[in-house]
């Protein structure tokens, strides 16, 4: 019988610790109910201890989702463990994880003790969490940097208190693929507590080595992965978990009996939708999920793939949810065409949703003629996963040229107000972001920002990134439209909308910024 490969999601917890992808409730509840579709095994939902409303999230996550285990993060401490066990133990499957730091690098530098004191600390923690919940996840955190005679002495120790799954994380990123399957081999043989618990690989990308040092641990005797949607994660990410999973799928010559159980054709869903709600694009040659993941350009490579496509294709792109025909919609088509192709996409807007999209297409169709599947991909994640609009651009005028003083005129909507501002600036988009914050009545920061062409062609739709910062916390927004001056104001503003969103909920005033004219 095949042996399975536990995945471990941690997309919602080390992946939301990105700047500027926090995440409301409904929106983890909305990504952990995918997952689920996905069929992930294990959901870490958050870091309930580091604030309410993670705490609250966490919970409702738990709530939310019925088959895969929810866990979330806590510190070795009996108040985290508390707080972890509070919001988790309303699931149906719940866990208990939490670490402590292991190399001498962390035991002196961070928690200025000894091994002997740090052992004890991590029998003592196994022990309480075990006493309120039968599935106790230990993290040995910085593992690939830890000593391995004392690494197995800790191991087989806290297997003995209690611990179901024992994770040896690669905390900075920096062991190599043939260290890591050597480390995991040796602790296997050495450890013979680990006969009860499992495995598990956790493995950040700050060398670029995750998803193979993670492989490498499986390929040694690792039964679990602890990886995020597209890769994303502190610093420069984790194990990304659909290169992993479709690595283990497509390689089964390698991965003899292992298998995962994932339902592979919703991970370019999952991956939009993770995307879209964090506001984190996914770079256009990332492996599996990226936009030129299965795009030939070559006429040598084209011409393979139309005669056979092994020839430069080792993955399907319709096994992981990417439709593998393109398909033009014309303002023509018609609503009922056009909903039949939303649903091709995998979405499932309601009839309000579809009648937004339908107005949106045929504004794009009369401009276009032909609208694409990405454009319409678009457009649906536009709709479909939008904040408020408080704030609504109405009109746009821009006077820019060689040896013109860049000058932007703007009619925003707030409300039922219109609100118009004119203003110059370095350039078109400058002059267009000091006009909204006028109208705003508050200067933000702009740390972050991007323009892509998402399609091909002169009359391409082009997708504005944006991050901004206000009083510390960062606020991601996105936008699309043929007219990249559009789609560059609409982004600030969606960034700005979710500011205000997050000021709505935790009781402060927003968004009554300069009065109409």
């Amino acid at each position: 019988m095949a042996e399975k490969v536990f995945i471990f999601d941690t997309t919602l917890r080390d992946g939301e610790q990105v700047p500027g992808a926090k995440l409301a409730i409904d929106q983890k509840i909305e990504i952990a109910r995918q997952l689920e579709t996905l069929n992930v095994d294990i959901i870490e939902a958050g870091f309930p201890a580091s604030s309410p409303g993670d705490f609250e999230s966490v919970r409702a996550v738990a709530k939310a989702v019925r088959g895969p285990i929810v866990t979330g993060l806590a510190r070795a401490v009996k108040k985290d463990i508390d707080v972890l066990w509070e919001a988790v133990k309303a699931a149906k499957r719940p866990r208990i994880h939490t670490f402590l730091g292991t190399s001498d690098i962390h035991i002196q530098k961070k928690f200025r003790a000894d091994r002997e004191k740090i052992l004890q600390w991590c029998v003592d923690t196994v022990k309480y969490a075990r006493s309120l919940c039968r599935d106790v996840e230990f993290s040995t955190e910085d593992a690939s940097r830890t000593d391995f005679e004392y690494l197995c002495r800790t191991i087989e120790a806290v297997v003995k208190a209690g611990a179901t799954t024992i994770n040896i994380p690669d905390t900075v990123g920096y062991a190599m693929p043939m260290e890591m399957a050597d480390r995991v081999r040796r602790l296997k043989e050495a450890v013979p507590a680990l006969d009860k618990a499992i495995l598990s690989m956790h493995c950040h990308d700050d060398l670029g080595l995750s998803t193979a040092n993670t492989l490498a641990g499986v390929l040694a005797g690792a039964r679990q992965v602890e990886v995020t949607v597209n890769g994303i994660g502190e610093r420069a990410g984790n194990a990304s978990l659909e290169e992993v999973a479709m690595a283990i799928k497509t390689r089964k010559d390698i991965y003899k009996g292992l298998h995962v159980g994932l339902n592979m054709k919703e991970i370019a869903r999952t991956s939009r939708m993770v995307s879209k709600l964090m506001g984190l694009p996914v770079q256009r040659n990332k492996a599996i999920v990226g936009a030129n993941a299965f795009a030939h350009s070559s006429g040598i490579h084209q011409d393979g793939i139309i005669k056979d496509r092994s020839t430069y294709e080792i993955v399907r792109p319709e096994d992981v949810g990417v439709t593998a025909h393109t398909f033009a919609l014309t303002a023509r088509s018609g609503r009922a065409a056009l909903k039949h192709h939303i649903a091709l996409l995998g979405h499932s807007p309601g009839d309000a949703q579809v009648d937004a999209i339908y107005e949106k297409f045929l504004v794009l169709a009369d401009k276009k003629k032909e609208v694409m599947v990405e454009d319409l991909d678009i457009l649906v994640q536009d709709e479909m996963f939008k904040v408020p609009e408080t704030y609504k651009l109405v009109h746009v005028q821009i006077l820019s040229g060689t040896k013109a003083t860049p000058m932007a005129a703007l009619k925003i909507q707030r409300g039922k107000e219109i609100i118009e501002e004119a203003a110059t600036g370095n350039g078109p988009i400058d002059a267009a972001y000091k006009c909204i914050e006028r109208i705003v009545g508050r200067k933000f920061q702009l740390i972050e920002f991007g323009m892509n062409a998402v399609t091909s062609g002169q009359d391409a739709v082009g997708e504005a990134r944006v991050r901004v910062r206000s009083n510390g916390t960062i606020f991601s927004g996105g936008a699309s439209s043929t007219d990249i001056i559009e789609a560059a104001i609409k982004a600030y503003l969606s960034a700005i909308n979710r500011w205000v969103d997050a000021e709505k909920k935790t009781g402060k005033s927003a968004g009554k910024g300069k009065k109409s004219k």
